[in-house]
């Protein structure tokens, strides 16, 4: 579908040497695209700059290795500032994209100038074992007008766009500026919602588009597993949308009313699930209902409030007692897993 496109690929690096032969080569077997690769080292320890530095002697490839470690928002700015294609990519030293799919995303944004971001299908994996067969699915293409791609997001209160799958308009990027230092668990989600707020979402459906590895030394493994640090990240990311882009966010009073009452519905029913363990972290589930009544005024008001109340008054043990008999909270969440699995298909969760 016309020229090919022009596409800047950012790699951040740090400690990740032992991923670096899958991640650039997965990169330089694209076809149809007219790349460049900036390899941003991060003062790594370990052998990635001896491993990166044998791709630099690829024209397209450029290495920069950083004398003292400079964090990974500091480094994906670096490499935004860095991009002039047309196009532009940020993949993590441990992720992986498939084939062609640099190809796809740019005949979408080729053929929808009004397009601020495209994203589309991410395999997620364990460890160093890659999977051997993804499928062959025929690709579909979804446009959303951005502000109502922004909607659904304050609706759903949560983010459903894995980093490798993404590639950005670059004249749109260098606009709107770069990650926020603020938000170092929530940074790319911020930065995919106020992408909508600049432009249309498109979405890749059916094929694959990248590769997310899952492993001890991520840093989402790392520091933010749990639900209380991973939501009070989530909360923090679309306060500052609300507080900078009031001007360009329609109806925003009602939608971040919106926003609020779901991410304080996420964080109460996030405790509820704690306690149904039989094992409840006290700590994590009194941060969670501290997280909601700060969110949201009326938490207290929530059916998920209510339900967390009762789960405190007949205890741990309590709740494993009677969970077979909780036939409406299981036939909700088994509604639930309905609707995600439908929403997942559409590419909004």
């Amino acid at each position: 579908m016309g020229n090919d496109p022009s596409v800047s690929v950012i790699v951040p690096c740090y400690n990740y040497g032992r991923f670096l032969n899958d991640c650039i080569g997965s990169v330089l077997t694209q076809n149809d695209v007219d790349l460049r690769i900036l390899i941003l080292d991060d003062a790594s320890t370990d052998n990635s700059v001896e491993i990166a530095s044998a791709y630099a002697a690829d024209p397209r490839v450029e290495l920069r290795v950083h004398g003292v470690n400079q964090g990974h928002i500091n480094t994906y700015n670096e490499g935004v500032s860095w991009a002039t294609d047309t196009y532009t990519v940020i993949l993590d030293a441990d992720d992986i994209l498939t084939r062609g799919s640099l190809r796809r995303a740019g005949d979408l944004l080729n053929a929808h100038p009004e397009v601020s971001i495209v994203y589309g299908r991410v395999y997620s994996f364990h460890g160093d074992r890659l999977p051997r067969y993804l499928g062959t699915a025929r690709p579909a293409w979804r446009i959303w007008q951005g502000s109502e791609w922004f909607r659904i997001r304050c609706d759903l209160a949560q983010n459903c766009v894995l980093q490798p799958g993404v590639v950005m308009r670059t004249s749109v990027l260098k606009k709107i500026g770069g990650f926020r230092h603020e938000l170092p668990h929530t940074a790319d989600m911020e930065m995919w919602m106020r992408l909508a707020l600049h432009g249309d979402v498109g979405y890749i459906g059916g094929a694959y588009q990248a590769l997310y590895r899952i492993h001890s030394a991520g840093l989402h493994t790392r520091r933010y597993s749990t639900r209380l640090a991973d939501l009070t990240q989530v909360v923090a990311a679309f306060e500052r949308l609300f507080r900078d882009y009031k001007d360009r966010i329609p109806d925003h009073v009602q939608l971040e009313q919106l926003a609020r009452s779901n991410l304080a519905r996420r964080a109460l029913d996030s405790a509820c699930r704690l306690y149904d363990t039989g094992h409840p972290n006290s700590d994590e589930i009194s941060g969670l209902q501290d997280l909601a009544s700060a969110t949201y005024s009326d938490a207290g008001k929530l059916g998920e409030w209510k339900s967390l109340q009762w789960r405190k008054r007949i205890g741990p043990l309590g709740c494993l007692a009677l969970r077979p008999l909780l036939f409406f909270t299981i036939a909700s969440r088994s509604l639930r897993k309905v609707q995600r699995y439908r929403l997942h298909r559409m590419g909004l969760l």
